[in-house]
Parts: structure tokens; C-alpha cells; sequence
């Protein structure tokens, strides 16, 4: 809608050299904005909740009722749904509308808007109507029943944490690991070589940006750098609320 192209990279690097391959091989003339970090969300706790999509306008209406449970699932399980559901209270024929409705709500957290991580849901009762119950019922049911439950269910932002391999010479290994660390990163290990040292750590990509140059700078033209994904991490309450306001004032500004 906005007419932007989103670029995505392993970070700010990556990114530089895609926008250069571009320009210089394809001759494509680029406007490009700052790197965005690509946070999620997820959940913190388990619920049980009721929720009841029910709609007359005149001829046959909508309803349908669903009981159900969410909690937190294993990390990189995405999305999971099972139902329990005894007797007829919701016949299975509208057990994957059910299913359908809560996936397509992963798009999109409560929070901020970032794509949701590894959330269970399991159907365990519920109400149906002879007349006015049908599948998209019980799809607008289970939409409806993420947006009340996520927030009850100790919505979180999680932001990537990037594995970094950092080669210093010896002089410079105390400047290296004092910046690492003001970059909220955690040195897993060190390995002192013939030409210098290497640092391994873990630090979120939202405190990488511009840091290449930065590294230069404080080995004097020498220190080298790689990075890749490791995984999600919850982030700090202060940095939470920086980017859930950000988020909602970039929306607020299209």
C-alpha cells in the first residue's frame, strides 16, 4: 500500500551489499530508509478462556461458542492446535475453521504488530446452533478469541539475538569487550591467536547497526567482524516500550 519494497538481510552489511549489487549490476536507482529489526512476539503464560461470536441481521445469523486453552509452546514450534473437544458440543467439522482462525491471527501480535511465535491452542468445548452455526462462524470465533486472550496470556516482544565473531588484535581485546558489552552483548568465549584475538558473544541485531565502522575505529583499521541469526530473546521492558512506541506511531502516521 505504502509502495515500499522490503529488503530483507542477515544485517546492515548484507543490506548495504544487496542495495550496491542492485545500483551498480541492474542500474536500479534506490531511495532506501534505515534497517528495521524484525522483532516478535509471543507469550508468557497459560489460559483458559471462553469466547461466543454471535451475529442476527435478519434470516438465518451466526454463532459460535469455543472454550479453549492457550499457552506458551516449545521454541520454534510456531503454531499448534489440537482439540479435546467430547460429544457434539462443537461438531469436528468446524474444528479447522477453529484452527484456521487462530493460525491466520500469527500474523500479527497484540503488541505491535510483529508476527507472533509459538503459541498452543487447544479447543476443549464449546456451543454450535443447528441453524446458525458454520464454519466462518467458528472462524470469526477463533479471531476473535485471540485478540481477548494473547493480552491475558502475558503478551511479550522478543528481538533476534545474533551470534558475533569478533577478531581484535591483543591491544585492542578490552575495548572490543567494553563495547560488546554496552551493546547488551554476552561473550560466550575467547581464543588468543598468533595474529590476534577472537571474541565470540551474542548480542541483539537492534544494538549491530553502524557497528563495523565503530569497530574500526577502536582497533585502528584492524578489526574484523561476522555475524549470523542465532535466535529470539525476550527483550528488556525499556526497550519493549521504545519499540511498541515507535511501532504505534509509525502506524499511526501511514
Amino acid at each position: 500500500d505504502s509502495g515500499e519494497t522490503i529488503l530483507k538481510g542477515m544485517g546492515e552489511l548484507h543490506l548495504d551489499i544487496k542495495v550496491d549489487i542492485l545500483k551498480r549490476t541492474y542500474g536500479v536507482d534506490l531511495i532506501v530508509g534505515q534497517p528495521q529489526v524484525a522483532y516478535r512476539e509471543t507469550i508468557t503464560k497459560e489460559i483458559e478462556d471462553s469466547y461466543t461470536h454471535k451475529k442476527q441481521s435478519g434470516g438465518s445469523g451466526q454463532f459460535g461458542k469455543i472454550d479453549y486453552r492457550i499457552k506458551p509452546g516449545e521454541p520454534n514450534s510456531g503454531f499448534t492446535f489440537t482439540s479435546s473437544v467430547v460429544g457434539g458440543n462443537v461438531p469436528k467439522e468446524f474444528w479447522p475453521a477453529v484452527e484456521k482462525g487462530f493460525a491466520s491471527m500469527m500474523q500479527e501480535g497484540v503488541l505491535a504488530g510483529f508476527p507472533v511465535l509459538d503459541v498452543e491452542v487447544e479447543l476443549f468445548d464449546g456451543a454450535f446452533h443447528a441453524v446458525d452455526s458454520s464454519a466462518i462462524a467458528f472462524e470469526i470465533a477463533a479471531k476473535g478469541a485471540f485478540r481477548q486472550s494473547i493480552p491475558k496470556a502475558g503478551a511479550q516482544l522478543l528481538e533476534p539475538i545474533m551470534k558475533v565473531d569478533v577478531f581484535t588484535p591483543e591491544d585492542n581485546v578490552g575495548d572490543v569487550i567494553g563495547d560488546l558489552n554496552r551493546r547488551r552483548g554476552m561473550i560466550k568465549d575467547q581464543e588468543a591467536g598468533a595474529m590476534g584475538v577472537r571474541i565470540k558473544g551474542e548480542v541483539p541485531l537492534s544494538e549491530m547497526f553502524g557497528y563495523i565502522g565503530h569497530l574500526r575505529t577502536i582497533t585502528s583499521g584492524r578489526g574484523q567482524f561476522s555475524m549470523e541469526f542465532s535466535h529470539y530473546a525476550p527483550c528488556p521492558q525499556n526497550v519493549a516500550e521504545t519499540v511498541i512506541a515507535a511501532e504505534k506511531e509509525k502506524k499511526a502516521a501511514k
